[in-house]
């Protein structure tokens, strides 16, 4: 199944590059911001048809899409793994997820949209959904089959039309894999539009009028722009955006289980996550011996080109992130930490790195450092680490190990998240479950149903009466 589209937009073509080994793989049309209006308005065309639409039409269209999107699994994931450097279980999770996210969607569109109010005068009185219109969806290059299709799938079977702009370095996996897909499921031509774009096509989105509702999945300094920018234009706008998630490890947790959760949630896409497990939060009883361990993973642990080596860590995206980590490892260790593994690349290919005895304003520590590094503090008491776990502007996820999942539920409870997990690491996600994060991770939790409702939906009231009522005057 071809993917690949070549055809020039505004901004001309642009090469898909496969980090990994730096070999172009194709060429896809890059947007400009003057891409954005006929988008637009060409999608609030074609909405008001497809909101006219049966519910069941609507439905079975996100549900032969769930379908392709497992039948055609190969053809996608292979774009996952050369294009975003994912490697194959990565890659994998991303199309079930995606299957997963159209058949919720699917399920949606036969939701109920509104209630029968009380009313005080004789007449009907109810509070409908409506769709928006048109939807701009701004999603990132790290997940970016999942990160995109939770938010198209949910909003086009609620009856709106999709713009939707891809991270230009990922703009197949991310955009024209879904359009494909959704094509081939019987999307009616002019409902979705892929933009792939940078900042400025962003912004244009954002500005359109015809543009209703916000989906931005990114970084939080960008969201802030992004958040910016609606507010001028009176524009809601959906916020996830990124996270410093702590893994607390009580000292009666298995060691054994508990150094190969932290692993996993440090590493899985070289970290490049919103829920990587950015901070080790470890009692002092058993610090010594995690360090030890998660070092020994981290050593093991085989890094090197998804797509013809069976590794467990692929590429960072690109060298402006390879930078951007190492700058922030290199700092830590200036600033007391003591390196323990990793903290070394070869091109683009990071080892994994862990930090000890890191002070927690240390870069690596205080920031989201989107890269494979695991930065270890010690505590005491439990109300130590509730300090260090809460001692962050993000607030995305949450683990906790121990042996006891009642204590570690009271401890959840004392921590301010949008997602926690007791026995389990930070890097989870499932279709039907509502994802975001409190205070700079974003603006609250949407999907799992009634959340993408409200998410995609304007509310109205309506009243009906038998006939006109006599008024005074």
């Amino acid at each position: 199944m071809t993917f690949l589209v070549d055809a020039p937009l505004g901004a001309g073509t642009r090469d898909v590059i496969e980090p990994a080994t730096g070999a172009v793989l194709g060429t896809v049309g890059l947007a400009a911001p003057s891409d954005v209006a006929p988008a637009a308005a060409a999608a609030a065309r074609a909405q008001r048809e497809w909101a006219a639409a049966s519910f069941e039409e609507r439905a079975g269209v996100l549900r032969r899409a769930g379908a392709l999107f497992e039948t055609r699994a190969k053809d996608v994931e292979e774009w996952l793994v050369r294009e975003a450097g994912s490697i194959p279980p990565k890659a994998g999770v991303e199309t079930h997820v995606a299957a997963q996210e159209c058949y919720e969607a699917a399920a949606l569109a036969a939701r109920p949209l509104g209630e029968i109010l009380p009313s005080a005068l004789p007449r009907l009185s109810l509070a409908r959904r409506s769709p928006v219109g048109v939807v701009g969806v701004i999603a990132p290059f790290n997940f970016p089959l999942i990160l995109a299709i939770r938010a198209v799938a949910p909003a086009l079977a609620v009856g709106n039309a999709v713009v939707l702009k891809p991270d230009p370095r990922t703009a197949v996996g991310g955009g024209f894999a879904i359009a494909a897909i959704l094509r081939e499921a019987g999307l009616p031509e002019g409902v979705l539009h892929v933009l792939p774009g940078f900042a400025d096509v962003g912004a244009a989105l954002v500005e359109d009028p015809t543009v209703r509702v916000i989906a931005f999945t990114g970084s939080t300094a960008a969201g802030r722009k992004v958040a910016e920018l609606a507010g001028r234009h009176l524009k809601r706008v959906h916020l996830e955006l990124g996270g410093n998630s702590a893994l607390i490890v009580l000292p009666d947790a298995d060691l054994d289980r508990a150094v190969s959760a932290g692993a996993w949630g440090a590493y899985l896409h070289a970290g490049q996550i919103c829920m990587t497990t950015g901070r080790h939060l470890v009692h002092e009883s058993i610090a010594d011996e995690y360090v030890a361990r998660l070092a020994a993973h981290a050593e093991a642990l085989p890094v090197g080109d998804p797509h013809t080596e069976q590794v467990a860590l692929g590429p960072l995206i690109d060298e402006g992130q390879r930078d951007k980590v190492h700058a922030l490892v290199t700092a830590t260790v200036d600033g007391g930490a003591r390196l323990v593994a990793g903290g070394r690349y070869d091109r683009l290919f990071y080892r994994p790195t862990v930090l000890d005895a890191v002070p927690t304003g240390a870069p690596a520590y205080a920031n989201e450092v989107f890269g494979p590094v695991a930065p270890v503090v010690r505590f005491a008491t439990e109300e130590e680490a509730v300090a260090l776990a809460a001692d962050s502007e993000l607030g995305l996820s949450l683990g906790i190990l121990t042996g006891d999942a009642m204590r570690g539920l009271a401890l959840a409870e004392r921590i301010s998240t949008g997602i926690v997990h007791i026995n389990d690491q930070t890097v989870n996600d499932e279709a039907v479950a509502p994802f975001g994060g409190v205070r700079d991770s974003g603006t609250g939790a949407r999907a799992g149903g009634s959340g993408n409702i409200d998410a995609y939906t304007d509310l109205r009231w309506i009243t009906m009466r038998g006939s006109i009522p006599q008024y005074p005057f």
